[in-house]
């Protein structure tokens, strides 16, 4: 599509342990978007680990003059590796300096740095209350002072974390289209948008909702959680009471949107709380699931009719015993991050990929013929 265009520099990818399987998605379809140009875009590296636990990032080939660009899943715990005769997980902090290694083996000799890393590492520690480390902030600051020049997220906790570094690249993307065409391509109720209700599970979640509801021209509604501030258990002020703001939910399909699912205690909450209201059938789209406690829960809500799927991203890891459950559904957004890469290596602007609402008029016109 750009093929005349002039890049910034020969285009390379990195893949870090933890992104191996979504980054070669994402190189098979540069490959195929620019028509066989390369076999591969990727980057021959090599991370090593010794057996005190210390690593070091191997460069097997040179990258001078290439625009590069870094592919981590922070997220990932399913990578290993051994320290002192022990099985170690690879934690955000391990993942994070993985990036930093690789930008000091590339030594200044590339083009540009671009770093894509869908889970915004430490997003949740975005500001400050009181005595506490702003850690998403300062390892934005430190990336840049590293020399990156741009940073791709994902669906970012709070998108104004991007003040820390306001005179560098920060590209906050959004999953809403491929979530929708999911959907709509799946056994839910997209085809009668007048049945449809978008549902925030948060107030910090609204902006989000009214983005989904206005691309899909429906009505929006906002579950308030009253917590018992007088309390902490497990690090968190525990949950009274879910208040619901908003239309009838009775005989509709509510689709609840948020960015991350942790525990999944608030939407489970929130399905029943939907089900007392009449709903028809509860879906629940975000773009990481992590499942911290367990998916028992789950699959007995899935088993009791209180919730029907779970869409989520490939964008963080997910180990396949979730993938494999009747009620989850990954949605693969490897184009829309070769998309991106394709667009900032020819200095493009990315803001069509934001309008959502065109792009899913053409997808109906093409369904509907």
């Amino acid at each position: 599509m750009f093929s005349k265009r002039v890049a910034v520099g020969d285009l390379g990818i990195i893949l870090l342990n933890g992104s191996k399987e979504f980054g070669k998605l994402v190189d098979n379809d540069l490959v195929a978007m620019r028509r066989g140009e390369n076999k591969t875009y990727l980057v021959n590296v090599e991370e090593v680990r010794f057996s005190n636990g210390e690593g070091k990032v191997v460069l097997k080939e040179t990258v001078r003059g290439k625009d590069i660009y870094i592919i981590a899943d922070v997220g990932n715990y399913g990578c290993t590796y051994d320290m002192f005769g022990y099985e170690n997980r690879m934690g955000p902090d391990e993942h994070f300096q993985s990036i930093k290694r690789t930008i000091s083996a590339i030594g200044g000799n590339a083009r540009r740095i671009n770093v894509i890393m869908p889970l915004l590492y430490s997003g949740r520690q975005h500001k400050r209350k009181g005595r506490e480390s702003l850690d998403c902030a300062v390892a934005l600051q430190e990336l840049v002072r590293l020399g990156v020049h741009n940073i791709i997220t994902v669906d970012a906790h709070d998108p104004r974390v991007e003040n820390a570094i306001p005179l560098h690249g920060f590209e906050n993307m959004y999953p809403t289209f491929d979530m929708l065409r999911a959907i709509l391509l799946g056994d839910t109720p997209l085809e009668d948008n007048g049945n449809i209700i978008i549902v925030s599970p948060d107030t910090g979640a609204m902006d989000r909702a009214i983005y989904y509801a206005e691309a899909i021209g429906v009505d929006v509604g906002l579950f308030y959680k009253r917590r018992d501030y007088s309390k902490v258990v497990n690090g968190k002020n525990p949950i009274v009471e879910h208040s619901y703001l908003g239309g009838s939910l009775e005989g509709k399909d509510v689709v609840i949107v948020d960015d991350m699912l942790s525990s999944g205690e608030s939407v489970l909450d929130i399905a029943i709380q939907a089900k007392k209201r009449l709903a028809n059938n509860v879906y629940c789209t975000v773009s990481f699931a992590f499942f911290t406690e367990g998916t028992e829960k789950f699959d007995e809500a899935y088993e009791n009719g209180i919730i029907k799927r779970i869409y989520c991203s490939n964008l963080s890891y997910v180990d396949d015993e979730i993938r494999n459950k009747p009620w989850f559904i990954e949605v693969d957004m490897s184009y829309m991050i070769s998309e991106v890469i394709d667009r900032l290596n020819f200095d493009i602007s990315l803001s069509e990929m934001f309008d959502v609402g065109n792009r899913l008029k053409e997808l109906k016109k093409v369904l509907n013929k």
